[in-house]
């Protein structure tokens, strides 16, 4: 059997685990472990008809099985211990400081002073905070749960349908996948080994950019239908600043990263995980002076080692299985088969993003990228003329560089899509777990009308592609 039926076969059965419920991590790194086997195996020409004696048998046994040891074994310290990587836990670590910290109820406060009065204000306004704790958190799922404690009763309270009002919590959790600190970004940056300061930079406007869209969605609800989200009014141009210095910290933050990653001034002042080791301490700073103690210290330290653990140990698995995709020839085998299809590239890609929209219902969006990537970007990549490609010969209007940031984009968006699209989304699961007056249901009727503010905004990504590279090409 040739590796390229080999990675198949191992394929499909790495997919059957997935759907039959075993996690990510496991299901991929045995894959991964067990086609590697099987390709080293098949190196030697063993047939199982094969007339070999016990000792032929168990030297080409011994032999493959230590290869996959031995390849699988590398894999967890050499790449794990990239120093990108550190960014994770680091984002991780403010958006937990920053809940304990109360900035999310500072953020909330502002926007709401200063953006309630519109049709739907509350509801707007929960979008632009969850945007801005976005820039402070690079957890879609957290910032989901936080809001759903302070700004669902919020709603409730001056007459919003339930279900609406969940709607908007979960779709706005969604934004800190795009709005960096991202963590799927870095995931991203690392799998198909690009500049991760590009591609965060690369995450600011598109992540307005969808927070605007959703706001608009909410007014025209509101102008539509007038019992959906009454406007607040009643605070003073004196309330409105003063709600303004709480949520400064958040501010800080943003300019910290931005100018660690790109100053526009000069050279950047160092490395993004530099940037944000400050921002975590500004941050924790922060949170000593709002009255933060030891419990609640403790309590960030634990559920930031946590949630770094998981999505490390997806990374182990997943990387194991990549391992095995490069010895299988995979990757290149898709790419040859995109690259000959008798269709347009944006068509093509167009496709390849609806496939994600229907994978995305199934898994969650780290384990999704970091599964597809390997195979879907060397593919992208192709159809738009190659990695070193100039942007006059490309089939998109981009150089390979700007290509890789203008992909990573777009399969970001498509993952927040994911986090509210059933059976799986797992934001709305969250929502629905924090409020004991929801259930799943509702909160998926809810978000339903979201899933059209997104598709507008991807088709938006697509068709203009500067809104995703302007930022990035400033760096050069």
């Amino acid at each position: 059997m040739d590796p390229i039926e080999i990675g198949l076969w191992v394929s499909s059965g790495m997919l059957v685990m997935v759907i039959l419920g075993m996690r990510v991590a496991f299901a991929a790194g045995m894959a991964g472990f067990v086609g590697i086997f099987w390709i080293f195996w098949e190196k030697k020409d063993y047939a199982w008809d094969a007339l070999l004696f016990w000792n032929e048998r168990r030297e080409i046994w011994d032999g493959a099985l230590a290869k996959a040891f031995l390849i699988a074994g590398q894999v967890p310290h050499s790449k794990v211990s990239a120093q990108v990587l550190s960014l994770i836990p680091v984002f991780i670590m403010i958006g937990y400081m920053a809940y304990h910290a109360r900035l999310t109820t500072a953020v909330f406060e502002a926007a709401k002073r200063w953006i309630a009065w519109v049709p739907g204000g509350l509801a707007v306004s929960t979008v632009f905070a969850t945007a801005g704790f976005a820039a402070v958190s690079g957890a879609s799922v957290a910032t989901a749960a936080v809001f759903a404690r302070i700004a669902i009763p919020e709603m409730l309270k001056i007459g919003y349908n339930k279900q609406f009002a969940a709607g908007v919590v979960a779709a706005g959790g969604t934004l800190a996948s795009l709005i960096p600190p991202s963590a799927i970004l870095v995931i991203y940056a690392i799998i198909v080994e690009q500049d991760v300061g590009k591609l965060l930079l690369a995450g600011f406007i598109p992540g307005a950019f969808s927070a605007i869209v959703y706001a608009g969605l909410i007014i025209g609800i509101a102008v539509i239908f007038k019992s959906v989200g009454p406007p607040v009014s009643g605070f003073t141009w004196k309330e409105r600043f003063e709600s303004l210095p709480p949520a400064l910290p958040i501010v800080a933050v943003v300019v910290i990263i931005i100018f660690f990653v790109y100053n526009p001034f000069g050279d950047a002042w160092g490395t993004p995980t530099e940037g944000g080791a400050i921002g975590a301490f500004i941050i924790f700073l922060m949170a000593l002076y709002r009255g933060m103690r030891w419990p609640a210290l403790k309590e960030a330290l634990l559920d930031t080692a946590k949630l770094t653990v998981m999505i490390f140990t997806i990374i182990w698995g997943v990387l194991i299985y990549v391992r095995f995709l490069g010895f299988a020839k995979l990757p290149d085998a898709f790419s040859d088969w995109i690259t000959a299809l008798e269709m347009s590239p944006m068509l093509i890609l167009v496709c390849i993003l609806l496939a994600y929209a229907v994978l995305g219902m199934f898994m969650d969006a780290i384990g999704m990228l970091l599964l597809t990537l390997p195979v879907v970007y060397p593919a992208v990549m192709a159809l738009n003329g190659g990695e070193n490609v100039a942007a006059a010969d490309s089939a998109f209007g981009m150089s390979g560089p700007m290509c890789a940031i203008w992909f990573g984009i777009l399969v970001v968006k498509m993952a927040e899509f994911c986090l509210i699209t059933p059976p799986i989304g797992l934001n709305c699961f969250v929502v629905a777990g924090v409020r004991d007056d929801l259930t799943v249901q509702d909160v998926f009727k809810g978000v339903t009308p979201f899933f059209l503010a997104d598709a507008a905004t991807i088709a938006m990504l697509v068709a203009f592609p500067g809104i995703v590279l302007w930022l990035p090409s400033l760096v050069g």
